[in-house]
């Protein structure tokens, strides 16, 4: 029998980084709203409790990955999986969230009612319990990005045919024993260079078999500069500094990136062949055929991929397979790859809002059709916000300004005695571009259809800029024009501007 319907301010969906700290900033902001969070796992962390593969870590540092408000205090910056899960699960304690969390449940639904002005919500029992329903005044998606159910992975030709095991990282078994085995790890993004070096270290032979290279960057595992200001100033302070002077490192990396894309590619080239043996190819396996942070870097801690190299207990190889066989891998080139053990570290599935059906009063909402509204809103949909972290910085960043304004927002509409709050598009002859451009990676291009738009101005694009969004959401004015406040039986007669979107 389905419980009773509860009723909270504000429904947060996810129990990751982001939703918990999307929970630490209401209760530091907006103390006198109540929250409810939604989780489909048994356990918070998301990202951090859902991947177990081998040397699971932060691909980003974690002075900017970490919260603003929760300084980061273990040792390494570049953090393993079960220390950031710890974190999550510090921060939760801190501010009193855990009693808030319904665990085990995935929201399916969610339909606004114009005439209530509120979410009706419809969460299922993974372990096929009742349902839980909750009516909630806002909607906080804070789910992610992939597909926690499957990652992404390619139909390979013969794969019943091989005689190992096949093993997708997202969904990594318990006790897999690859000690003295020969292991194949298909890909070359940041989770194959993650699980490479480690398990060559605990003794499998690897190989690393890449369609193409992609840009690999070592940084120590232990920031010095962190590390030496941290002797003699206050946590918090030695944290803040850190975390100002490593976002401004990003942003400029970045910048120069984009304004000298032939200088950073070589240099980063450079940087991989002076760790390299002689032996290695560095121009077939190591020298990608994209510019620099068209996709994301990867980050490899205290050059351990290049070590494992190095020291023989690891290869790169660069070719295309043809197909699966009985005892590996057979290449296009002729070339044929043994292998015990295959890992497909082949992707993930982009999604949006967690696979929840989005409704307005009962239609059927397509995120394709919408645009954002300054990265956090989307036009003509209702008290809803979500988050979507960057592509050229820490997840978290945006998490934190994300946030702050749907505080700002939540104060506002008490201000004003509102109860709707919903950014209307008014142009609909918008230019409909791409959620995010310049940007190659493949669970990206997979689901152009699926993402929101950016139009041609401001407040519908979403910058991949840290400062100036950070300045529009914690700065710019709430009420600017085109933010609709209202009260429910208003709202229920609002015809909003209809969005025209011409097929690709």
């Amino acid at each position: 029998m389905a419980q009773a319907e509860t009723t909270v301010d504000v429904l947060i969906v996810g129990a990751g980084l982001s939703g918990i700290g999307a929970a630490a900033h209401l209760t530091m902001q907006c103390p006198n709203k109540s929250y409810a969070i939604v989780e489909q796992r048994a356990d918070m962390g998301g990202t951090w409790d859902l991947f177990r593969y081998p040397g699971i870590r932060s691909d980003s540092d974690m002075h900017t990955l970490g919260y603003r408000f929760k300084p980061w205090l273990h040792e390494k910056t570049i953090a393993d999986g079960t220390a950031i899960h710890q974190y999550v699960h510090e921060t939760a304690d801190e501010y009193k969230i855990s009693p808030h969390i319904h665990f085990g449940h995935r929201v399916v639904s969610a339909d606004w009612s114009s005439s209530e002005a509120r979410w009706h919500v419809t969460a299922k029992a993974v372990d096929g319990g009742p349902e839980r329903h909750f009516a909630a005044r806002f909607l906080f998606m804070c789910s992610g990005y992939y597909d926690y159910d499957a990652g992404y992975k390619p139909d390979f030709p013969g794969e019943a045919d091989f005689g190992g095991r096949i093993v997708h990282p997202q969904h990594w078994p318990e006790n897999l024993d690859y000690r003295g085995k020969k292991v194949t790890v298909i890909g070359s993004g940041a989770t194959a260079v993650t699980i490479v070096p480690v398990m060559a270290q605990e003794g499998a032979q690897v190989t690393m078999l890449q369609r193409s290279p992609t840009y690999m960057v070592s940084r120590p595992a232990i920031d010095p500069f962190s590390k030496r200001i941290r002797k003699f100033l206050p946590e918090k302070l030695a944290y803040a500094i850190t975390r100002w002077r490593n976002i401004n490192m990003q942003r400029f990396t970045y910048w120069y990136a984009r304004k000298n894309p032939a200088k950073m590619g070589t240099k980063l080239i450079d940087m991989a062949r002076a760790e390299l043996p002689k032996s290695v190819d560095v121009d077939t396996h190591f020298v990608p055929s994209y510019n620099p942070w068209e996709q994301r870097l990867c980050l490899i801690p205290d050059s351990d991929m290049f070590k494992a190299i190095s020291e023989g207990k690891a290869e790169v190889v660069t070719d295309h397979i043809d197909h699966f066989t009985k005892t590996g891998i057979q290449l296009k080139s002729g070339k044929h790859i043994d292998a015990d053990i295959i890992v497909t570290a082949t992707g993930l599935n982009l999604v949006t809002m967690g696979k929840t059906a989005i409704s307005v009063d009962g239609a059927a909402v397509n995120f394709g059709e919408h645009f954002n509204y300054k990265g956090v809103m989307y036009n003509d949909i209702p008290n809803l916000a979500s988050v979507f972290g960057y592509i050229n910085a820490s997840w978290t960043l945006k998490t934190d300004i994300v946030a702050d304004y749907v505080c700002r927002l939540l104060k506002e509409m008490d201000r004003k005695g509102a109860v709707v709050a919903n950014p209307m598009l008014t142009d609909p002859d918008m230019p409909r571009l791409p959620f995010v451009k310049d940007f190659s990676s493949g669970y990206f291009a997979r689901s152009f259809d699926k993402l929101p738009k950016n139009g041609d101005r401001h407040p519908w694009r979403v910058l991949q800029d840290y400062a100036a969004e950070k300045k529009i959401l914690t700065q710019e004015a709430v009420d600017d024009g085109v933010m609709v406040f209202s009260g429910p039986t208003a709202a229920a007669r609002v015809e909003p501007v209809k969005t025209l979107i011409a097929a690709e």
